[in-house]
């Protein structure tokens, strides 16, 4: 780390005292969401500022499998607007460099003639929005993953789909976004937000921060946030829980709905969606039903040592789409709420910076407006 980076890392000590000063955007939230936006506006020179409570990857972004996922999204415009995110990566490692980036292809298991259905009308409407996706038999995948089970009947299969390294990419974006002049406050609460006709008054833990532009990508606690500002914002957290196993010769080859093989040879394996709350811990039960999920997907699977266990909240919308944009009736804020950041976040920091420089955005994001709710 250099200097220009240490200078523009400030707050680190839960006990300093220092505060930034103002800034002509400050984002509140330093996850995947937060730090695209801070990295793609400091690029084109803009005075930014980010603030959190906690430490980037201390909350929702540091606990995921941190898939580049497409093909299953639904509704097919869903799916095209991740498609459009996922075809930046390869371009965002030349900027900020290597966040482990793979893109393995996707896998999805079907294993009922009910799901088989549901594949076949997916298709349809995916191919029609220039999405690449098969539908394999099950001869088909067995030779793309010999280990998978042999009671599958099939499977839909893109290209398109990987999986990045959720530390090397969070990590990535903050310090290119520092090199650009960014700066972040750390373990620094934020404890009321006044809004007026010059921008936002910003009562911190450390102090109060005054800012032009205002952009709320607090995640999970982003409803907690919008109130501040008078404002509903609809998202709740949903805990995940992840299984990580020993490593292992190669399983899988590809990214697969429900588990991934990483780098290092660990396994991946997790799907659940609780209505929790903000309760992260990890439950027997889930666990169980986890580890029964992956032997049936590869049956391999099913002597292999367990090393821990860990949970997530993703920061699921009410419709489960992005909540992207600027707010009616508040000039200058902005919001930028969803789940799937790792997905997303090339296109998303891309686009938040236009809007928030020049105005408009190259791809339409209305269908993503907070608007749809009132």
């Amino acid at each position: 780390m250099n200097e220009r980076e240490r200078q523009a890392i400030v707050c680190l000590d839960q006990h300093g005292s220092n505060v930034p000063g103002d800034a002509d955007t400050v984002i509140i939230g330093a996850g995947v969401v937060g730090n695209t936006i801070a990295f793609h506006l400091a690029e084109r020179g803009h005075d930014v500022m980010v603030i959190d409570k906690n430490y980037p990857l201390s909350g929702t972004s540091g606990s995921t499998q941190a898939w580049v996922w497409v093909h299953t999204k639904t509704p097919a415009s869903y799916a095209e607007f991740s498609m459009l995110s996922a075809e930046l990566y390869p371009h965002l490692k030349r900027r900020i460099g290597d966040v482990e980036y793979q893109r393995t292809g996707g896998i999805s298991p079907i294993f009922n003639a009910a799901d088989m259905e549901r594949a076949k009308r997916l298709i349809e409407t995916h191919t029609a929005r220039g999405i690449r996706i098969q539908l394999l038999s099950r001869d088909e995948v067995l030779d793309k993953e010999p280990n998978l089970s042999p009671h599958i009947i099939g499977a839909t299969y893109s290209p398109i789909d990987g999986n990045v390294n959720p530390l090397r990419l969070v990590d990535s974006y903050r310090r290119a976004a520092l090199k650009h002049g960014a700066r972040y406050s750390f373990y620094n609460p934020v404890l009321a937000i006044e809004e007026g006709q010059g921008g936002f008054r910003i009562s911190t833990e450390r102090g109060v921060i005054s800012c032009k532009r205002l952009v709320l990508a607090a995640g999970p606690w982003s409803e907690q946030i919008g109130r501040m500002v008078g404002i509903h914002i609809p998202v709740r957290p949903v805990r995940g829980q992840i299984l990580v196993t020993e490593p292992l010769q190669p399983l899988l080859r590809y990214t697969m709905s429900g588990l991934r093989q990483t780098q290092n040879g660990e396994m991946l394996i997790g799907y659940s969606k609780e209505e929790v709350g903000f309760d992260r811990r990890t439950t027997l039960h889930v666990i169980r039903q986890t580890a029964s999920m992956a032997v049936r997907y590869v049956p391999a699977l099913e002597n292999v040592q367990l090393v821990r266990a860990f949970s997530g909240l993703r920061a699921m919308p009410k419709d489960e789409l992005p909540i992207l944009g600027s707010i009616p009736g508040h000039p200058g804020l902005y919001v930028a709420a969803m789940h799937s950041g790792y997905t997303l976040s090339p296109l998303v920091g891309t686009l938040m910076a236009e809007l928030i420089l020049d105005g408009e955005t190259s791809i339409s994001i209305h269908e993503y407006s907070i608007t749809r709710f009132a």
